[in-house]
């Protein structure tokens, strides 16, 4: 993340997180942001909470992006195949993978760039 990056933070809970996060920026919103963002972080446990990508979607700018924070391993709700699928059926690409913490990974999507909003 780039320093002074505009960040929104929606159904994730993780304190530490938020204050590695101001250290980076200042530019933070628990929740829906009032301006298009740079980054979401986006917290998901289970199938329903990845429909949100939809509307989460439009508080990005055109070259932002979503990370899909979730649980890992197997005994998580979520595989990587149904975080590729909500992202397609939200209009979303995955183009990175990332260890978040010990227990929690994350997947960044964005638009297509054909498909940008101008």
């Amino acid at each position: 993340m780039k320093p002074g990056s505009k960040v929104a933070i929606v159904d994730l809970d993780d304190p530490n997180f938020v204050t590695l996060l101001r250290s980076r920026t200042s530019d933070i919103v628990q929740g829906r942001p009032l301006q298009p963002v740079d980054i979401v972080f986006m917290g998901a446990s289970e199938l329903p909470d990845l429909k949100r990508l939809k509307e989460v979607k439009s508080w990005i700018e055109p070259n932002g992006g979503i990370w899909v924070v979730r649980p890992k391993g197997g005994r998580s709700a979520l595989r990587d195949t149904d975080l590729i699928e909500a992202g397609l059926a939200a209009g979303l690409v995955d183009n990175k993978i990332a260890s978040f913490s010990d227990t929690q990974g994350a997947m960044r999507f964005v638009f297509r760039l054909r498909d940008r909003p101008k």
